[in-house]
């Protein structure tokens, strides 16, 4: 990228020492395009060079300083003018003075904490990035590098099954049954629904994944709920006693972490949906809230030791019992 001023005009790239070795990621922007960046864990170092090139090698580049920043920032769309930054890191580069030829400067970052892992929704993006600023009398010259962060961990020790009773009146009484609580992105999910009662007569039945994006505080408090995945789990009226088997992958769908009040501004949560359609259309619905987490493996040679560690914490600490569930729809009454 280039800058004009007074004459002179300068390219700024900024490059990072293992750009060559470092794994990119893919991550989507604010238009919905994939893009990849340079892909980066909780504790890992950042360095690399700040490197400026004069355009005219005859006239000089006067500045106020030089500095490289790393920063952790938080935009909510509906408050765009403010940004929320949770890690601000500054290293200064060079004292006020005049750049006669180009040249480049070094930075490191040792060891940055990177609590949360990169996002971009409807309503909130997460985002860090370097940011080189040559502040000069009447205009900066500014350029930016975004990075992702993934946040990794481990097992959950504690990951009990999930079995939820659903009941309206003497019409109908099933019984569905998850083998577990937290997933981790690429997981498959199994379980199975049983009829106990059945005196309604269902014509569809189906499964929806959900992710729901809470932000905001008090009277700005905004939720877009996303529907990930539709599947349909039986078409027909069942009987009592019947069982029907479950099983979702989640691979080949773009799921992130759950994350819950990242920084008191947002929150990601997913949650699964069972409706049942009946022959006049009414539908009943039971809701389940699931904690998904990405996993990473305790020992990586691509990671540095900080990163490592990182990948052994987990986020979804809270278990089964801790878990809210969002009010349920009322049903109509079924009729005989």
């Amino acid at each position: 990228m280039s800058f004009f001023g007074f004459g002179q005009s300068v390219e700024v790239e900024i490059l990072l020492n293992d750009a060559e070795s470092r794994k990119r990621a893919e991550h989507k922007t604010e238009d919905g395009k994939k893009e990849k960046y340079f892909l980066f864990y909780d504790g890992e170092t950042v360095s690399g060079k700040v490197s400026l090139a004069l355009k005219n090698p005859n006239k000089r580049l006067e500045h106020q300083g030089i500095k490289i920043e790393f920063i952790g920032q938080i935009e909510l769309y509906y408050d765009r003018g403010n940004h929320h930054e949770f890690v601000s890191l500054v290293k200064d580069l060079a004292r006020p003075g005049e750049i006669t030829q180009s040249q480049a400067f070094d930075f490191e970052f040792t060891h940055v904490e990177k609590p949360y892992e990169s996002y971009t929704g409807q309503n909130v993006k997460l985002r860090y990035f370097l940011k080189k600023n040559i502040s000069r009398r009447l205009n900066d010259v500014v350029k930016e590098m975004d990075i992702v962060v993934h946040t990794l961990s481990t097992y959950p020790e504690l990951n009990s099954s999930i079995k939820i009773k659903k009941k309206i009146e003497d019409c109908l009484h099933i019984e569905f049954e998850y083998n577990k609580s937290k997933y981790h992105l690429k997981d498959k999910k199994k379980g199975k629904i049983y009829f106990l009662l059945v005196r309604i007569k269902i014509k569809h039945k189906k499964k929806d994944i959900i992710k729901r994006e809470t932000t905001g505080t008090g009277p700005n408090v905004k939720k877009k709920n996303d529907t990930i995945a539709k599947y349909e789990i039986m078409d027909g009226a069942p009987v009592r006693g019947e069982s029907i088997p479950i099983r979702l992958f989640k691979k080949k769908y773009e799921l992130t972490p759950t994350m819950r009040d990242i920084n008191k501004k947002f929150s990601v949560r997913y949650y699964l949906n069972l409706v049942l359609i009946d022959e006049e259309e009414r539908r009943k619905k039971k809701q389940q809230e699931v904690v998904l987490w990405r996993k990473g493996d305790i020992v990586r040679k691509s990671m540095s030791h900080q990163a490592a560690i990182a990948s052994q914490r987990f986020e979804g600490k809270k278990n089964l019992g801790d878990v809210r569930t969002p009010s349920q729809l009322s049903d109509n009454n079924c009729r005989q």
